[in-house]
């Protein structure tokens, strides 16, 4: 007789399809090279252009950040695209109050100097000038109720994702963590299962805009190599 555990657990094997693999033109070595040189060129944004994009550019960068692998394939994630004007002034009033007692006395003296350098403060006049501003909810449970794993480490992959996917259609970005969040599923009016992870305003920089002139740590600073 068979095992009942047995049959059950083959019952849910998914179905198998033949791996298409990317192959880029001109060899490994130089698509990431390549690739490198564009990510190198990616730089956080506080003076957005009013220009509009297209939703279509938007799902389409949002359907690449969904591609991103999560714990058992549960994807807890879920983004949320906001270009309406009232709503994107909401988003901003609640986050300059959050911000206002972050800089005036809940941020540390240490923390305040480590960010002088990047010229940020408590006013985000860009939330309502961007045309995009997207709230990532990490979620805690699936729709139905259902359990979901390692739900900080699948939604970072397909923050990062959503980032990368952003500026390859030459759109720029600002990551933004307000703390705390929980304002965002009122404002937005989100179910108990949406936890806000991250806001990324996205659009075109503004004519003109500068970037503080910063540095990344080089390789042998960031990476270890056991061969």
């Amino acid at each position: 007789m068979p095992d009942p555990d047995s049959s059950a657990a083959a019952s849910k094997q998914p179905e198998r399809m033949l791996l298409d693999p990317y192959i880029p033109e001109g060899g490994t070595r130089e698509a990431a090279e390549w690739f490198e040189g564009v990510l190198k060129q990616r730089r956080t944004v506080r003076d957005f252009s009013a220009q509009p994009v297209a939703r279509e550019v938007i799902e389409s960068v949002l359907r690449a950040a969904g591609s991103a692998p999560s714990g058992a394939n549960l994807q807890p994630w879920r983004f949320i695209a906001i270009s309406n004007p009232k709503t994107k002034r909401d988003i901003r009033i609640a986050v300059e109050e959050v911000e206002r007692a972050f800089y005036e006395g809940k941020a540390s003296e240490r923390w305040l100097n480590d960010l002088a350098h990047l010229e940020t403060d408590a006013e985000k006049g860009y939330l309502e000038t961007v045309p995009w501003v997207i709230v990532i909810m990490a979620l805690r449970a699936t729709d139905d109720g259902g359990q979901v794993y390692y739900i900080n480490e699948s939604v970072g992959i397909a923050t990062g994702m959503l980032l990368t996917a952003a500026h390859m259609a030459g759109l720029a970005t600002l990551t933004h963590t307000p703390s705390p969040m929980k304002f965002l599923r009122e404002v937005l009016d989100r179910p108990d299962n949406e936890r806000p992870y991250m806001v990324i305003p996205l659009g075109y920089p503004a004519e003109g805009c500068t970037v503080p002139k910063i540095t990344k740590k080089p390789l042998d600073k960031i990476a270890v190599f056991v061969e």
